[in-house]
């Protein structure tokens, strides 16, 4: 046997015990029918209804729930489930525009159980640590904590010298192929029942993109991109990299290395289908500062992360105070609605070296309610904020 034999008996063994493994893993979520129980679906409908209790359809549904629950594990087994349909409506958020389109509830029971039991833990298995969007014990939080430990590893190599490549993708839901995510689907799970359900999903967008508003969207969208993360950590070998949904970063003392690794990571976008959004993709010098996730990050020369709040997110919060003023006088809203709504804002900026902000912020905040807030006390924590009378 040659050497080039040897080598590829090995690398066919070495196939076939990660097989293996995949196949043990997965046995009880490649399973429709372990999947689509009806104790999962149950459980699925009380996750479901969790905060939205408040809506007519979400009661009218409760009404009957175990039977609602039951005719949907009929159908599903008999092969006869096909979605309803969305509720579609547009939002403004931050001067931008999205397009939602929201499933019902009992659309919601279904996609919840096909998550939690066989999507999310086959997928799980294939995405990069850092990759921190809509995963249990992931998220915006877990977001930032990632960046500040890749600023502290690389300042205790290079100190504040060195560049960060930030980069966004346009669009990135209504650009999702289609193909691409029922490649990864088949991939992973082998029951053909399963794929079918998934694939009548995706196609329930029509021929291009994942709808806002959707669980099963979310994930997938989370693993259409995954193929460019293993391409950054393992191929162009940048550790200190993370990805938020479409918002990534690429840290490295190099400038030149990183100009090299975003025309890399052009090229697999375009093989992925997916679009980077060029002006808001850059190379920034670490030193000068940068903005990812609305959060203004300073890697100062002693080593101090310094995380401030974006400036135009105080300008939003000042505008929706005076907004929401103007309604109160009306008496379209109640006092307490605002109330809460500035206490949640003041525990986000917590999180921040903004503390002359929050002050700042609360003094509008009792000029423009001095009667509600006359004889109150502010008690402020690490974590939050609250008012006593």
């Amino acid at each position: 046997m040659t050497s080039e034999e040897r080598r590829e008996a090995r690398f066919k063994r070495r196939v076939a015990a990660r097989n293996a493994k995949k196949r043990v893993a997965l046995s009880s979520y490649d399973d429709f029918d372990k999947v689509f129980s009806f104790d999962n679906l149950y459980r699925a409908y009380q996750v479901s209804r969790r905060n939205v209790c408040w809506k007519a359809s979400v009661q009218r549904y409760i009404i009957n729930a175990p039977v609602n629950v039951l005719n949907t594990y009929y159908r599903l087994h008999q092969g006869k489930y096909r979605t309803p349909g969305f509720y579609e409506f547009d939002i403004h958020e931050r001067g931008k525009l999205r397009h939602i389109r929201s499933t019902t509830i009992g659309e919601r029971v279904v996609q919840r159980c096909l998550c939690d039991n066989a999507l999310v833990p086959a997928l799980t298995r294939t995405l990069v640590y850092d990759n921190g969007a809509s995963m249990k014990y992931k998220g915006y939080d877990f977001a930032v904590r990632r960046i500040t430990c890749h600023l502290q590893k690389h300042y205790r190599k290079h100190g504040n010298e060195g560049y960060i490549l930030l980069f966004d993708f346009r669009k990135f839901f209504d650009n999702i192929s289609h193909a691409l995510v029922k490649h990864i689907v088949n991939n992973e799970l082998t029951d053909p029942r399963l794929r079918q359900i998934i694939h009548h999903f995706i196609d329930a967008f029509g021929d291009k993109g994942l709808g806002l508003g959707s669980q099963i969207s979310q994930v997938l969208a989370l693993a259409s991109a995954n193929r460019l993360d293993h391409y950054i950590k393992e191929r162009l070998r940048i550790k200190l990299y993370g990805r938020y949904n479409d918002d990534g970063y690429l840290i490295d003392v190099s400038k030149e290395k990183l100009k090299k690794c975003l025309d890399c990571i052009r090229k697999v976008c375009d093989y992925l289908k997916i679009e980077l959004n060029e002006k808001k993709t850059q190379i920034v010098k670490l030193s000068h500062g940068f903005t990812w996730l609305k959060v203004r990050f300073f890697l100062t020369e002693s080593g101090k992360i310094i995380k401030r709040i974006n400036p135009r997110s105080i300008t939003v919060q000042r505008r929706k105070l005076k907004k929401l003023h103007r309604k109160y006088l009306l008496g379209l809203i109640p006092f307490e609605g605002i109330r809460d709504s500035f206490l949640s804002w003041a525990a986000y900026s917590r999180k921040f070296s903004a503390y002359h902000t929050f002050v700042n912020m609360r003094e509008l905040f009792e000029s423009l309610f001095p009667k509600e807030t006359r004889g109150t006390r502010w008690i402020i924590s690490k974590s939050s904020v609250k008012m006593v009378a």
